[in-house]
């Protein structure tokens, strides 16, 4: 072969390997709706697509309006939205992204906040992140248990003050996880997990309700049963179900009556499965024992909220999937719900395919 074939060979055998499908795909953009996604979901998004920020977060009421700003400035033109926020999508959200608009990719198990009819109505596709963040929620639902059934915030209190009656033999004392009956709304994944974890507990047995009989609870010795069931015979309630028009409330002033007395509530789904005016009521007059609540109506929930004045509930900033692991695992499955919603691939995690 003459040489200078030979150096043309060798030359483009050295150029970088194109993916022709990536490249064309360059020019489609993405919108990340608040600044602290992970970077391991930019990352992946990078390689395929162009990729639009916010600069400011999602979280929260503060910088909520110049968040909204920034986002129906940059929206228009996308085909895909990367949802990370406690904040509902509006129409004019949509409106102003126009008809190219193919994906809604939520980082989040739930999405009640993702205007589901509307995306229907409009033939958008719609992703969640379930599964990926069980396990680390599960972790909090135990957590929140112990920390209303031992009296955490009491017992803070007394360090804070510097006056220890815990130390009393009779002292400020809680209930025992041993033998209790937990029941579970919602066995799902996030339920699932959590009994995985109570069994090193010793727990007395597990309830749980449901549209349908799981599986999965043979593995645990669950039992189905109905609503009233569980809510009449468990000593710690897990709310651990979707927020829908059906689950709206379903803590309110009557299901709050058929509870036990030394019933702990604990909420790691969404706010609005409680009605918090009537929890506080129950919780003020001792009707149960006391509840543990990762999630509230609004969140966050004002520092001078009549719940935050109870010595029987303990509450956490909604931090249940908040694990470094977890939220690399969210943000990188958002991510390749996008890639694959893009290339006309199946979703991996659909809500609306």
């Amino acid at each position: 072969m003459h040489c200078a074939a030979i150096l043309l060979l060798v030359l483009y055998l050295s150029l970088p390997v194109i993916d022709a499908s990536t490249n064309m795909t360059k020019n489609l953009k993405v919108l990340v709706s608040s600044n602290d996604f992970a970077d391991s979901g930019i990352k992946i998004l990078e390689e395929h697509f162009t990729v639009l920020k916010s600069r400011y977060s999602g979280f929260g009421d503060e910088g909520l309006n110049e968040n909204m700003a920034e986002l129906m400035s940059l929206i228009p033109g996308c085909s895909a939205l990367i949802w990370i926020s406690h904040h509902p999508i509006t129409k004019e959200l949509l409106d102003k992204a126009g008809p190219q608009l193919k994906l809604v990719s939520t980082a989040s198990a739930g999405y009640n906040n993702c205007n589901v009819p509307e995306l229907k109505a409009r033939g958008i596709k719609l992703s969640n992140t379930p599964e990926v963040l069980s396990g680390a929620v599960a972790e909090v639902a135990v957590a929140l248990m112990i920390a209303a059934a031992r009296r955490f915030p009491e017992n803070l209190d007394q360090v804070k003050r510097g006056v220890w009656d815990g130390i009393g033999f009779q002292n400020v004392l809680g209930l025992d996880m041993r033998g209790s009956t937990i029941g579970i709304v919602g066995f799902g994944g996030i339920g699932q997990a959590t009994a995985k974890r109570l069994v090193g507990f010793e727990v007395g047995k597990f309830l749980y309700s449901g549209h349908r009989e799981k599986p999965e609870a043979k593995e645990y010795n669950a039992q189905f049963v109905p609503q009233e069931t569980l809510l009449t015979e468990s000593d710690f309630i897990l709310l651990a179900a979707p927020l829908t028009d059906e689950t709206r409330h379903m803590i309110n002033k009557t299901t709050l009556a058929k509870m036990k007395k030394n019933a702990i509530i604990v909420n790691v789904g969404r706010g609005d499965l409680i009605n918090q005016d009537d929890l506080y009521d129950a919780l003020k007059n001792k009707q149960i024992y006391a509840a543990g609540l990762d999630v509230s109506t609004p969140e966050p929930l004002p520092k001078d909220h009549k719940l935050l004045t109870l010595p029987n509930l303990f509450l956490l900033p909604h931090i249940g999937s908040a694990t470094v692991r977890t939220r690399n695992d969210m943000a990188e499955l958002a991510a390749k719900n996008v890639v694959n919603a893009l290339y006309g691939k199946p979703l991996i995690t659909p809500v609306l395919p």
